[in-house]
């Protein structure tokens, strides 16, 4: 199920965390898989153009996805406080990536936090990436290529609308005659 804006706040905000904020925040801001994530290098963030580069993807894909001002800043602020090495999400040992088990655990720990109990595990932050950016206005192909995938098909899969945003549209008929005047 889709999380709203709102809750996908309070996940991030519920996290005192450093490392953990910032783990979560790019999962959202850039809608990666949890095996992409934990695999990320600092050299993979390309903050001249505001782009995350994923390596190795589902199927060996690379691909290029956006990154946010706000997560960038976050990321800076954890890369002063944590030095990390080769990996961006290191485990205990500095010299290896967090495993995905653990990046589940602290998702599930946050959304448990913020009192959130709609929702799976931290995939649900890519299913909200793409919703959340469909609602923006955002084309779908474009969220089609950041997220990695070959087919539209896959894509329509991770978009969930609320009910807020259905509210808010508008029916043809209603642009026609804007004032109500059949």
């Amino acid at each position: 199920m889709l999380l709203s804006r709102e809750e996908v706040s309070r996940i991030l905000r519920a996290l005192d965390n450093l490392k953990h904020r910032a783990l979560l925040a790019t999962v959202y801001s850039s809608g990666l898989r949890v095996s992409e994530l934990v695999r990320l290098r600092p050299e993979h963030i390309e903050s001249g153009r505001m782009m995350l580069r994923v390596e190795e993807g589902k199927g060996r894909q690379g691909r290029y996805t956006v990154l946010s001002q706000t997560c960038l800043e976050l990321l800076r602020d954890y890369w002063r406080a944590y030095q990390p090495g080769e990996w961006l999400f290191f485990g205990r040992d500095k010299k290896r990536p967090m495993s995905i088990g653990t990046a589940q655990h602290v998702y599930y720990q946050a959304k448990e936090k913020a009192g959130i109990t709609k929702g799976r595990g931290i995939h649900t932050l890519r299913h909200c990436f793409a919703s959340h950016l469909l609602e923006d206005g955002v084309e779908i192909y474009v969220i089609k290529r950041w997220m990695g995938h070959s087919s539209l098909k896959t894509t329509y899969k991770y978009i969930h609308l609320s009910p807020d945003y259905l509210s808010k549209v508008r029916s043809p008929l209603d642009m026609l005659y804007p004032e109500g005047e059949a």
